[in-house]
């Protein structure tokens, strides 16, 4: 008794397709990280505050004040107060999401504006540098070339892997490193799946001839 060659497609696809949703649990979303809010909110009070002790000095609001302190005091509102401003700029009201990590790809743009599909990731993992945790994209062949023709005027820039920090991110690092693994898992599973479509594709077209 021969196995009918449409059965064999179906139940091929219908394995591939389990596999597929079984990876795809935590990936059926697209995820858009923007900064972390009471970071930038400190910060921008800090600055603030330096920006009005500069001032304090500069404007002679103290006493006994000495040349040098007054010049000190020139230099750090040139110094904190366009610093301040962009800081408040940056506030995510203002900016919106900086990471975005769909079921296709993956985009930073603190790294680039580039939107890197996970077709052309070959390894999600993790490094470790002084105590900070970064995930780690290995890109193929072809990607390497490709970003090495983008960033080519960027002198230091790698091309062979492609960091991810979460320092500064409205997210804890879990979190950002699941959504990564698993929508490249789910890309792995949807390519495993077009091959075996494709394979079996040749083999009813191989039986018909």
């Amino acid at each position: 008794m021969h196995a009918h060659p449409d059965r064999v497609a179906l139940a091929v696809a219908d394995d591939s397709q389990s596999a597929a949703s079984a990876v795809c649990i935590d990936a059926t979303h697209d995820l858009e990280i923007g900064q972390c809010a009471t970071r930038l909110r400190l910060l921008v009070a800090a600055g603030f505050a330096m920006t009005l002790l500069s001032a304090s000095l500069a404007f002679h609001w103290w006493h006994g004040l000495a040349d040098y302190d007054v010049a000190m005091g020139y230099v750090g509102v040139a110094v904190f107060g366009p610093v301040t401003c962009w800081l408040i700029w940056m506030l995510p009201a203002e900016r919106g999401p900086v990471v975005m990590v769909t079921t296709y790809g993956i985009r930073d743009l603190r790294v680039g504006n580039e939107f890197l599909l996970w077709d052309s990731i070959a390894d999600v993992s993790v490094e470790e540098c002084r105590g900070h945790k970064a995930i780690v994209l290995t890109p193929i062949p072809a990607l390497q070339r490709q970003l090495s023709c983008i960033r080519a005027a960027s002198r230091g820039a790698q091309t062979d892997r492609i960091l991810i920090q979460s320092d500064g991110l409205a997210t804890d690092f879990g979190t950002l490193l699941r959504a990564c693994r698993d929508c490249h898992a789910a890309s792995d599973s949807r390519t495993a799946l077009r091959r075996d479509r494709d394979q079996v594709a040749q083999s009813q077209a191989a039986q018909a001839s």
